[in-house]
This record gives C-alpha cells, sequence and structure tokens, in this order.
C-alpha cells in the first residue's frame, strides 16, 4: 500500500523564537528517490521514526556518508543528497541560528557546513527522549506536542545568548529577503564591516554575505513553486534578472530550477516547499 504523508506545523509560542516550524513526513510504496537538502535560513535537525537518514554527500565534501537515526545540519552553502529505498518517516524541525546556543548549548557557527549527529551535541539522554517522544505518539499534532515538550525542557536546562548586535543583524538579513547590505548592516550596529563580518560568521557560521545570498535565495525557490515564470520570480526576490538568478541556483542547488522542481515534485505538492509558514521574509 502506498502512503504519502506530509504534514507541517508551527511550534509551541515560547519555541518560535528558537524554532521555525516542524515537518513531519512517512513515504511508503514509493520509487527509490533522492532528496536534495537545500541551503537555508536555518539549521535542520531530522529524527526519523523508522528507517535510519541515509545521507550519500554532505555540503562538506570532506564528510563521508552516513546514516543518522537524529541529525543536526548547520547553515551550509551546497545541498546535502539524501536517499530512500521508497521508506521514510520522521519529522524535521527548523532551528533558528540565533536559538542554537539555547536548544544546544553552542553557537551555530561550530555546526557551519557540518552534519553530526545530535546525541555528539546534546547527550545520548536527551536524543532517546525526542524519539521516544515521537514513537509515543500516533498523530502528527501528538508527534509535535511531544516535541514542543522535550524542546521545552532542554531549552530550560541551558543557558545561552548571542550578542544583540549580531542577532539585530541576522534578523535584518532576514527579513529583508537577502538584500540588506553588509556596508548597511555595520553602520546601523555601529561596528566595521570586517568585524560585523566576523563576530556574525562565528554566531551563525556563514557570513553575513553568505546569509543573504542563502535568505535570497530560499526566498526564490519557495516562490518557484507557486510561480510559472523563472523572470518574474527573480524579478520579486532581489536578483538582476533570470540568468542571474539561474547561475545562483545551479550553484546553491546543484541543478537547474526546472530539474530541481521536477525531482521534488511530491514535496511542492505537498505545499512543504512552499513555505507558507516558515518565517516573515517572504
Amino acid at each position: 500500500m502506498e502512503v504519502n504523508e506530509y504534514v507541517r506545523a508551527r511550534p509551541a509560542p515560547a519555541l518560535r523564537r528558537y524554532v521555525a516550524y516542524y515537518s513531519g513526513y512517512r513515504q511508503r510504496g514509493l520509487p527509490p528517490a533522492v532528496h536534495r537538502g537545500l541551503p537555508s535560513p536555518y539549521l535542520t535537525l531530522i529524527l526519523t521514526l523508522d528507517e535510519p537518514l541515509v545521507v550519500t554527500a554532505h555540503p562538506d565534501p570532506g564528510q563521508a556518508p552516513g546514516r543518522y537515526d537524529a541529525l543536526l545540519g548547520g547553515l551550509h552553502l551546497t545541498p546535502a543528497l539524501i536517499t530512500h529505498d521508497g521508506r521514510q518517516s520522521g519529522v524535521q524541525v527548523a532551528v533558528h541560528p540565533l536559538g542554537c546556543r539555547a536548544l544546544f548549548g553552542l553557537p551555530a557557527g561550530e555546526l557551519g557546513g557540518l552534519d553530526t549527529d545530535l546525541a555528539a551535541v546534546l547527550g545520548d539522554a536527551p536524543v532517546r527522549r525526542l524519539r521516544a517522544a515521537l514513537h509515543d505518539a500516533d498523530t502528527w499534532a501528538g508527534r509535535f506536542a511531544r516535541i514542543d515538550r522535550v524542546l521545552l525542557d532542554t531549552l530550560a536546562e541551558r543557558a545561552g545568548t548571542v550578542h544583540p548586535d549580531v542577532a539585530y543583524a541576522f534578523d535584518r538579513v532576514l527579513h529583508s529577503g537577502g538584500t540588506v547590505t553588509v556596508a548597511r548592516l555595520a553602520a546601523e550596529v555601529g561596528w566595521s564591516t570586517r568585524h560585523l563580518t566576523n563576530r556574525f560568521r562565528t554566531e551563525v557560521g556563514l557570513r553575513v554575505k553568505e546569509a543573504a545570498r542563502v535568505v535570497r535565495f530560499d526566498r526564490a525557490r519557495r516562490r518557484l513553486t507557486r510561480a510559472v515564470r523563472l523572470g518574474d520570480v527573480a524579478a520579486a526576490t532581489g536578483y538582476f534578472d533570470q540568468a542571474h538568478l539561474a547561475r545562483e541556483f545551479r550553484a546553491l542547488a546543484g541543478v537547474p530550477p526546472s530539474r530541481w522542481l521536477a525531482d521534488e515534485f511530491g514535496f511542492v505538492q505537498a505545499g512543504l516547499l512552499a513555505g507558507d509558514d516558515d518565517g516573515p521574509h517572504d
């Protein structure tokens, strides 16, 4: 029997400073496929339900392929390649980079470009609690509610704050759709561009210009699922023209927009790539 479930939801209000959204998925009886984990303004936390997550290529080519029950990935500029044999299930948690300290006790910069086993960051016990919470529920709403509770407990046990000027800079990049310049941000916070870039990279995992590039790309690829003409998407998301967007798409996704849409047809149809609730910057 074919199963093809996708559900998306916001976390509990107390977590929304740290987590943008949850995506639940369960597939059975489908053709084997490769999914591209694209650059995004959010860290990727994946908690599997049944089958392990099989990563055949990481954003960092120096990382060996691996199988994960719980994976945490930092911000990156190239896609990860995830394969499945027609079966996969789990929950993806989109973690705000500025929430990384509070949830995991370290800056997102330490995870930049990397995928890691979540237990190496949180420890075995919290990861077991998270996965047990998923298995204790039999609905997506119930699974999301249980993740809420575990993450809120984790939040209560950890401390960590981001420098307010770095937080301001990241929020400006996000809310501008990636169009604000480094010089403008530096002037607004009263730092040199070099100092801002260094502090930003340490905290977030990308330089300011790189983060702006990813935010702009993320905004464009989400609009692409709702628009027919690439030129219209380019004009709406801050690219010079259609050719500029096409070049950026190849650089960050590894394939042209048309190929990506065809490969990710199931996600697009389910609305998981449209980003209707993944942030205020669209």
